[in-house]
C-alpha cells in the first residue's frame, strides 16, 4: 500500500482512466481461456444462487403450510411468515459482506468466491432434508430459518465478489457486453427454478407437493453446486487484482479505507441497489405468490407466465449489455429508473384487470425495464471503487441496501396489500425505489470504455464519454 494519502483519495481520472483500454481480441489464448472460466465460474455460482432464491418463492406458498403447519400455515400467516424467514436471512447479508468483502481485497477474489459456492450449496441443499411441522412441531421453521441463515450470510460475499471477479478479467472495452452474463445466469438460474416447480405442479399436484415433492428442487442445488465449486477451483486471479498487489496497491485494511475516502461511492451503490433489488425481487420472485394468492390465478399458470417473461430477458440481456459499451451506463439506467416511476403503477393496474393479455403486457413492460437495469448493473457497480477497496465497497454496500430493501420487499408488500385491501401498493412501492435510484444515477461517473486498473476511480461526465467515443469512432475509421 502507498504511503501517500493522496493515492486513496476517489479522484477520478477520465483520461488515464482509458490510456490503457483492453479489448478481447487483444488478448492471448491464455487470457481468452482464462475470460472463458472467468465468464463459467462466475455466472455459474450466480444462476445456484437464484436458482434457490426462485425455488423458494415459488414454493413459498407449499413451504408455508409445510413448515407452519395446517391448510393455511401459522393460522392464515404461514405465507407471511415464510417471507419473514426469507427477509431474516438478508439481514445477515451485510455481516457476510463486512467479513469476506475485506478479505477478498486483501487475500484475492478466487479464495472467497470458493468459500462462498461451497457453503451456499450446502446450506440449501439441506433445507430439501429438514423435517415438517408435523414432524418436529416449532423446531422445522426454526432449522428452516437456520439454513437460511448460513445461505444469507455465503451470499453476502457471493455476487459482489463474481461481479468483481467478471468486471475485473472482462476487456474494458466490452466490460459491458461480458458482465452481462453474470445477469444472464441470474435469469437462467431463476428460469430453472420456478420451470422445475412449475413442472412439478403440473405433474404431482398440490397435493403431491405437500407430501414431499417440495423438497426435490432445493436437493438438485448441490449437483449445481458442485460444479461451480469444481469450476470456481481452477480459476485464476484477475490481472487487474494481481497487478495491484504486485504494486502494493491493494489496502491491508480496506475496511477502514472504505469508510475513510469511498463513502459517497457506496451512498450512491447503495441507493442505487434500492431500485434494482425492489424490482428484482417484486417482479420476479413475490409475483407468482401475488398472482396466485391475491389474485387468485392457478399456481401453475402464475409460473408459467413469468418463466415466458423471463426467457424474453434472457433473449436481450447481452445485447442490452453491448449496447452499454457503445451508449455509455447511465442513459440506459436513467430510462429504467425513469420508467419505473411513470409505469409501474399503470402496470400493476393491468395485470389485477381481469383481462389476460393486458396482464402479460404489465408483466412484460415490467420485466423490460428490470432487464434493462440488469443488463448494466455488472459492469456498473464494480468500476464505483478503486481496485484497493473494490469487492468490500461492492459487497457492504449491495448487501446493506438488499438486507433493508430487497429481501423485505414481499414481506412487506404482502402486508400491505392486506392491510390496505389495496393490489395497486407494489407498484407505489416500485414508484419510490425508482425515486431513489433516479437520485443515485444522476450521481454516477461514466464509467463505460474506461479500465478498472490503477488506484483512481474510473470515470467521467456524460459529456467526456460522448467526446472520447466521437475521438474513439474517428480513430477506428482511421
Amino acid at each position: 500500500m502507498t504511503n501517500t494519502t493522496d493515492s486513496r483519495m476517489p479522484v477520478m481520472d477520465p483520461e488515464g482512466a482509458r490510456a490503457q483500454l483492453t479489448d478481447s481480441k487483444d488478448f492471448s489464448p491464455e487470457q481468452k481461456k482464462h475470460l472463458r472460466q472467468a465468464i463459467m465460474g462466475s455466472a455459474l455460482g450466480n444462476a445456484v444462487e437464484w436458482f434457490d432464491y426462485a425455488v423458494y418463492g415459488y414454493l413459498a406458498v407449499y413451504m408455508s403450510q409445510v413448515f407452519f403447519g395446517g391448510d393455511q400455515g401459522g393460522k392464515g400467516l404461514g405465507l407471511f411468515y415464510t417471507f419473514v424467514i426469507l427477509a431474516l436471512s438478508f439481514f445477515v447479508r451485510p455481516l457476510g459482506g463486512l467479513v469476506l468483502g475485506p478479505i477478498g481485497d486483501r487475500i484475492g477474489r478466487q479464495k472467497v468466491l470458493v468459500f462462498t459456492i461451497t457453503m451456499m450449496t450446502l446450506a440449501t441443499a439441506a433445507i430439501g432434508i429438514l423435517p415438517t411441522f408435523s414432524q418436529v412441531s416449532y423446531l422445522a421453521p426454526l432449522l428452516l430459518l437456520l439454513c437460511r441463515l448460513v445461505q444469507g450470510f455465503s451470499t453476502g460475499g457471493e455476487y459482489g465478489g463474481a461481479a468483481v471477479f467478471m468486471a475485473e478479467s472482462a476487456p474494458d472495452r466490452r466490460r459491458g457486453f461480458y458482465g452481462s452474463f453474470l445477469e444472464f445466469a441470474t435469469l437462467a438460474g431463476t428460469v430453472a427454478g420456478a420451470s422445475l416447480c412449475t413442472i412439478l405442479i403440473l405433474v404431482v399436484g398440490d397435493d403431491g407437493m405437500l407430501a414431499g415433492w417440495w423438497r426435490l428442487p432445493f436437493l438438485l442445488t448441490l449437483p449445481l453446486g458442485l460444479t461451480a465449486l469444481w469450476i470456481r477451483t481452477r480459476l485464476k486471479e484477475p490481472e487487474v487484482f494481481t497487478e495491484a498487489a504486485a504494486k502494493h496497491e491493494t489496502s491491508k485494511r480496506p475496511f477502514l479505507d472504505l469508510f475513510r475516502y469511498n463513502w459517497r461511492q457506496i451512498t450512491i451503490l447503495t441507493g442505487f441497489v434500492v431500485l434494482l433489488n425492489v424490482a428484482y425481487y417484486l417482479i420476479l420472485v413475490y409475483m407468482p405468490s401475488f398472482l396466485s394468492k391475491t389474485l387468485g390465478h392457478n399456481t401453475a399458470q402464475s409460473t408459467l407466465t413469468l418463466v415466458v417473461i423471463m426467457i424474453l430477458m434472457m433473449c436481450v440481456i447481452n445485447p442490452i449489455g453491448a449496447l452499454s459499451d457503445r451508449i455509455g451506463r447511465k442513459p440506459l439506467l436513467l430510462v429504467s429508473a425513469v420508467g419505473y416511476i411513470l409505469l409501474a403503477v399503470p402496470c400493476f393496474a393491468l395485470i389485477t384487470s381481469a383481462n389476460v393479455a393486458l396482464q402479460i403486457l404489465g408483466l412484460a413492460i415490467l420485466g423490460l425495464l428490470l432487464v434493462i437495469l440488469m443488463g448494466s448493473v455488472s459492469s456498473t457497480l464494480p468500476a464505483l471503487f478503486p481496485t484497493r477497496v473494490r469487492y468490500s465497497g461492492f459487497a457492504i454496500g449491495y448487501n446493506v441496501s438488499t438486507a433493508i430493501f430487497g429481501g423485505t420487499a414481499a414481506g412487506i408488500n404482502e402486508w400491505l396489500v392486506v392491510q390496505t385491501g389495496s393490489n395497486l401498493i407494489p407498484g407505489w412501492y416500485l414508484v419510490a425505489a425508482g425515486i431513489i435510484g433516479l437520485v443515485s444515477i444522476l450521481c454516477m461517473p461514466e464509467s463505460a470504455q474506461c479500465t478498472l486498473r490503477g488506484e483512481r476511480i474510473p470515470g467521467s461526465s456524460s459529456a467526456q464519454f460522448r467526446a472520447f467515443r466521437r475521438k474513439q469512432k474517428l480513430e477506428e475509421r482511421g
